[in-house]
């Protein structure tokens, strides 16, 4: 039977998509098919479910989500009653439940339905549909003690009503008393109660949403600009140094168009990141002269000016009654919502009390999913040394926003805060660090003359490569100033992991360092090795990658079985090629006999059932295996583009394995995504840096 969970409310105002979004999170990584139904809808597009949607990869058709309007409902319910709109929307409930492992049920929103007793009805939708719920209660503007009688008061509610509460959120509440509450409410509620404080980035509008609601003209400005979040705003009308004195991080200049001296030195002010600002708002529809425009361009490129034809007090008054939306358009507010809701609700425990039904595919979004889960289970620093590069600072913000991991960037600092500014990212207590005037940068260098000491180096030349971002961050990594490393998006293989070999080098376990891609397929996720690293490894060597490459599926949730990929089949072939294989297999059974092997075997009746009944009958490995170690790199690494561009697979790595601690190396064409997931991997392998490949 579906599982559904119902989030509801008691008021408007309470902030609830963030629960919302934090359970459709939830619930996509525990099982593949999600369902999402809203019971009632107003007219115009809905927000949640487009951001839903997009972010989730929804294929659920959009006409299946609703199951009517609020004037129908509310003429239905007088007409006919309660007990025939809610029949009604019961059957419509179970049109998308029979399609679904789960449904994600969104309840009403208490504004302007004119429906009697919504919230008895809300309690009513989700005893019919076999839903547990989720009350939200929202605590923006209310003392601790209104937040408390509240959310004991929203429990009673649902819980008289015959509903199953799984538990209650308390949203919004001010960020000083939430501690007080927290902890006033623990234990003294029949369910958890998670209490999440207000955060002012979530409310605070896009200066593209204030844009749309003003209806203004973009004189400046790109995509990303227009995206950053209106903190505050300042109303400029004083002179110039009072003017500059009053700017706060994030907030958005309103001034009078002919201001050009407020509008170049709030450009300037953000331009060296004292503070940066969201934009420029010019009311009475004066538009600066050309030249001032071009200067405002080069000065802070990105940054938006936008104008509006009323006069300051007008707009002012529009700006205040404002407030931030999460939508498909808001990627970085859905980023912070998902990283307060994962900060204050236990979302283990959630995830057991919902018990929604296991699944044994592995979506790629599922397996992203456990990757930042684990990573932030036991939060670890990472080190990224390209702390100027554009994706980087945009992945940056991404973990950062989620709690992934904490971050050190290198790079000259002004640069990487002026370029942050620009791109209107907040890097949050992020570490900058440029290692070109780092006071770690003389010890870094006797530590690495004393390791190359072999090859001549002096302290001199050490100097100098030292202040290379690669060589500093692994030197960091070294000394445990950070627990691992990600570099590879504007630099080459070599010169990412050189330095790796020359100064944390090989575990004791491991001959040598090899690597392995996660291969996420639509349905499973398959590890390949070595694909990236080691040209023609020999047998032993060929062994050794499969031992490493197994604890590393067992690691990331993957159950190791090792198929040593050949042209041949168990007995059928044979040649150098073939031996290599078959020896290496040996060497593997001697030194894991605990592990499961076949080898040598070919791809087919490695992965496809049907053909390992064939060719391999009875093997425990053949037709089910999920860690393919192939005989070489022009094998791998051509066998892995294949699948990843033919099957649509999304390939994660390469990740790294045998050092002494995890450095990883990006391709110079990743995708912020990929590099989110490179640094997670990275963080998770942190949080073992002793162990051995033979304690596995």
């Amino acid at each position: 039977m579906t599982r559904s969970v119902y989030v509801t409310g008691i008021d408007r105002g309470d902030g609830r998509q963030v629960v919302e979004l934090g359970f459709m999170e939830l619930l996509t990584r525990q099982v593949d098919r999600v369902g999402v139904f809203r019971p009632l809808v107003h007219d115009g597009p809905d927000r949640l479910f487009e951001l839903l949607r997009a972010r989730y990869r929804l294929a659920q058709d959009p006409a299946t989500v609703y199951g009517m309007d609020y004037q129908e409902a509310s003429a239905l319910q007088a007409d006919q009653g309660t007990d025939e709109l809610v029949s009604t929307l019961v059957d419509r409930f179970h049109l998308v439940a029979r399609d679904y492992d789960v449904v994600l049920v969104l309840g009403t929103d208490f504004a302007a339905t004119q429906l009697p007793d919504e919230l008895a009805l809300n309690a009513r939708l989700a005893n019919e549909f076999g839903a547990s719920v989720i009350p939200v209660v929202g605590g923006r503007k209310q003392t601790a003690e209104s937040v408390l009688a509240e959310t004991r008061n929203a429990y009673r509610a649902y819980d008289s009503l015959g509903c199953d509460v799984l538990a209650v959120v308390t949203n919004r509440v001010a960020r000083e008393e939430r501690d007080e509450i927290a902890a006033r409410l623990e234990g003294r509620m029949p369910v958890p109660c998670y209490v999440v404080p207000d955060e002012p980035a979530l409310s605070a509008p896009t200066v593209s949403q204030i844009a749309q609601a003003l209806d203004a003209k973009v004189l400046l400005g790109d995509d990303s600009g227009l995206a950053r979040d209106a903190l505050d705003f300042v109303f400029g009308g004083a002179t110039l140094p009072n003017f500059l004195a009053a700017l706060t991080p994030g907030c958005l200049v309103v001034t009078p168009g002919d201001r050009a001296d407020l509008v170049v030195g709030a450009l300037a002010a953000h331009s060296a990141g004292t503070p940066p600002i969201a934009g420029v708002l010019l009311t009475l529809d004066e538009v600066p002269r050309e030249e001032i425009l071009a200067l405002s361009a080069r000065l802070a490129p990105g940054t938006p000016v936008i104008s509006v034809s009323g006069n300051s007090f007008p707009t002012a008054e529009q700006l205040f009654s404002l407030e931030g939306k999460l939508n498909a358009a808001t990627p970085r507010k859905a980023e912070t919502a998902l990283g307060l809701f994962e900060r204050y609700a236990d979302t283990a425990e959630l995830a057991r009390r919902v018990s929604a039904p296991s699944s044994d595919r592995v979506t790629p979004m599922m397996f992203e999913h456990k990757l930042l889960e684990q990573a932030r289970s036991d939060r670890r620093r990472v080190v990224l040394p390209e702390g100027t590069e554009e994706r980087v600072l945009h992945a940056a913000e991404v973990l950062l926003r989620r709690g992934v991991c904490d971050l050190t960037l290198l790079g000259p600092v002004d640069q990487i805060r002026k370029k942050a500014a620009d791109l209107g990212l907040d890097l949050g207590d992020s570490q900058l660090i440029d290692p070109a005037t780092s006071e770690l940068r003389d010890a870094f260098a006797e530590l690495y003359a004393l390791l190359r000491a072999h090859r001549g180096v002096t302290v001199e030349l050490a100097y100098d490569v030292v202040s290379d971002v690669n060589y500093f961050g692994t030197l960091m990594v070294q000394e445990g100033l950070a627990d691992g490393m990600v570099s590879g998006s504007v630099h080459s293989t070599a010169a990412t992991i050189r330095p790796a070999f020359e100064i944390i080098k090989t575990r004791p376990d491991a001959s040598i360092v090899s690597s392995v891609f996660f291969m996420c397929l639509a349905d499973k996720v398959l590890v390949y090795g070595d694909c990236a690293v080691n040209p023609d490894p020999d047998a032993r060597q060929l062994a050794d990658i499969a031992v490493q490459s197994a604890v590393t599926a067992a690691r990331f949730g993957v159950e190791p079985r090792i198929a040593m990929l050949s042209y041949s089949t168990g007995t059928s072939g044979s040649g150098a090629d073939v031996d290599k294989v078959r020896e290496a297999t040996e060497l593997v059974r001697e030194r894991r006999p605990d592990l499961k092997i076949e080898g040598p075997i070919q791809y087919d009746a490695a992965v496809e059932p049907s053909v390992a009944a064939t060719k391999l009958p009875g093997s425990e490995v053949a037709g089910q295996a999920t860690v393919l170690i192939f005989p070489d790199l022009n094998t791998g690494n051509n066998t892995y583009k294949a699948v990843q561009r033919s099957a649509g697979a999304i390939a994660v790595g390469p990740v790294l394995q045998g050092l002494r601690k995890p450095v990883n190396d990006l391709s110079r064409g990743a995708l912020v995504q990929d590099i989110v997931n490179t640094v997670a991997i990275t963080a998770i392998q942190a949080q073992h840096p002793s162990e051995k490949a033979s304690e596995q």
